[in-house]
């Protein structure tokens, strides 16, 4: 006899959902994805505009080496070998509009050595700095989210380095980099709307891309989401586009499926959401199962901002620029009521050549914000103004680029903006976040719990469980939720290789 495979439907396609969907579907289980958007991705994603194509999520893949735990799992869900991956020598050049430069290599000799170079006043800070990402290159951040007795062997083996460790989550990026003399070293730490964050995320990253496992792939996001969701749909598991989920159906405390948009139930044996953390706990759920802590969580601890997103397709070749540049304006940059920007930060995309025609080059710039509402209630409700403001912030955009490239702006052939109510209106983003909850130096990197009190046969996965967001954290959460589910129902977790063959995990 056949028995009919366990149902697991899962709120929202973005990495997180995909992810799931795919341990679901190698585990046994019958997996339905249900996304809002017209295509997968979430805020990993990219868009088309005539010639040019925009990128508004990936800088690095981590995980991009074979070696390694991220690189093993990532490799259980896609064929990361089939892309192709630029590994740059700058991570950001930091220029002033009166000729002044500083280059952040990304590896971290050369880092270090520029530093020394520029800044000698800096040295002992700066050697600080470079000793810890050589001593934490080869710590297990992954180890530290798994469960016992792994999180515990991994202690023991890093104890040594654990006081280390503690030092740098201990202070924030701001707090470390306002002791510079340098103004440039000194404005890579502070100018950021991510100051805040603990500088333990900037050791890691050097480490990462020092190790060479942190490379861009060409295509950016798409070329890792498109792929994902072609696995998950070979292994047999079911995709429903613009299909919003309103609500989740709940009997005697256990999730029993969702309703969604359009009034439709749709049963399962478990619900993942991969969906907004706000809106599952408080809009799907109704705020019933919640308790003192998390609605402490989400009153109080900082988010990673929105922004707003000017993409310029450029009838120039570009490839002698920097990748990433960080424009320090001689004038601040007013963006809304609450924003005024010191610092412009413009990706050059001259080293992806899927993104423009021969001898073109898509651009895009930055703008964080704090001041979602403000976009939000002028796209609601005035949306004459909503347009002329952003009108004005394309402008403003293209008169800086046109003071660091003369004449460019004969050459713009293609300008596109997108603001916090674009973010929202296409991922659900609480407050149009790019990567939810933001590790600071009080909430650290540990994730959050993946259930909820009293609600059985219920996961979440996604930024909103893993401080830190990007795309490891889908994957991470992705692959907790379906042990945690396999453990529960007794049968094996499987996750399966790059190869397609299964193999077993102990759940």
């Amino acid at each position: 006899m056949t028995l009919t495979p366990r149902k697991v439907v899962i709120v929202g396609g973005g990495i997180a959902g995909l992810c799931a969907g795919v341990y679901a579907q190698r585990c046994g289980y019958q997996a339905q994805i249900l996304e809002q958007h017209s295509i997968p991705g979430g805020l990993a994603t990219s868009w088309t505009r005539g010639d040019y194509t925009f990128e508004t999520c990936l800088h690095w893949f981590l995980g991009s080496s074979p070696e390694g735990v991220l690189g093993v799992q990532w490799r259980e869900v896609f064929d990361v070998d089939k892309l192709a991956f630029i590994q740059a020598e700058e991570y950001q050049r930091i220029e002033t509009e009166d000729g002044r430069s500083l280059i952040i290599y990304a590896d971290v000799d050369r880092m270090e050595a520029e530093f020394l170079r520029v800044a000698p006043e800096d040295a002992e800070d700066i050697k600080a700095f470079a000793g810890a990402i050589r001593q934490l290159a080869d710590f297990p951040m992954d180890a530290m989210n798994a469960a016992w007795p792994r999180r515990a062997i991994a202690m023991l083996r890093f104890a040594p380095k654990l006081p280390l460790l503690q030092r740098w989550s201990s202070i924030s990026a701001a707090e470390f980099g306002a002791g510079f003399k340098h103004e440039l070293l000194r404005r890579f730490f502070t100018d950021s709307a991510t100051a805040d964050m603990a500088v333990l995320a900037l050791v890691f990253m050097f480490a990462w891309m020092t190790q060479k496992n942190a490379g861009y792939p060409l295509g950016g996001a798409k070329a890792i989401i498109e792929p994902i969701a072609e696995r998950f749909r070979a292994l047999g598991g079911e995709m429903r586009l613009m299909t919003p989920v309103r609500k989740i159906l709940v009997e005697e405390d256990v999730a029993i499926g969702v309703e969604t948009g359009d009034g439709e139930t749709v049963k399962a044996d478990w619900v993942i959401s991969a969906a907004d953390g706000h809106a599952t706990i408080y809009d799907m759920l109704g705020g019933a199962y919640r308790d003192a802590t998390i609605d402490t969580f989400y009153k109080q601890q900082k988010l990673f901002p929105s922004y707003l997103q000017v993409s310029l397709g450029l009838a120039r070749d570009c490839a002698h620029e920097p990748g990433f540049l960080a424009r320090v304006l001689s004038k601040p940059l007013r963006v809304d009521p609450e924003t005024e920007l010191e610092t412009l930060s413009f990706r050059i995309f001259h080293f992806d050549p899927t993104f423009a025609p021969a001898g073109k080059t898509a651009v895009t710039c930055f703008l964080p914000t704090f001041n979602d509402r403000y976009w939000l209630n002028l796209h609601r409700n005035d949306p004459v103004t909503y347009e002329s403001e952003k009108r004005r912030i394309a402008e403003a955009v293209v008169a800086v680029l046109e003071r660091r490239l003369p004449g460019i702006g004969q050459d713009i052939e293609v300008r596109d903006v997108s603001t916090p109510a674009t973010v929202v209106h296409f991922t659900g983003n609480w407050r149009g976040s790019m990567e939810g909850f933001l590790p600071t130096p009080a909430t650290g990197f540990a994730p959050r719990r993946q259930t909820l009190p009293g609600l059985e046969h219920f996961l979440m996965v996604g930024q909103w469980v893993h401080p830190g967001g990007g795309l490891p954290s889908g994957l991470m959460t992705a692959r907790a939720a379906l042990k945690a589910i396999c453990r529960r129902d007794h049968t094996p977790f499987l996750p399966g290789a790059s190869g397609g063959r299964a193999r077993a995990d102990a759940a």
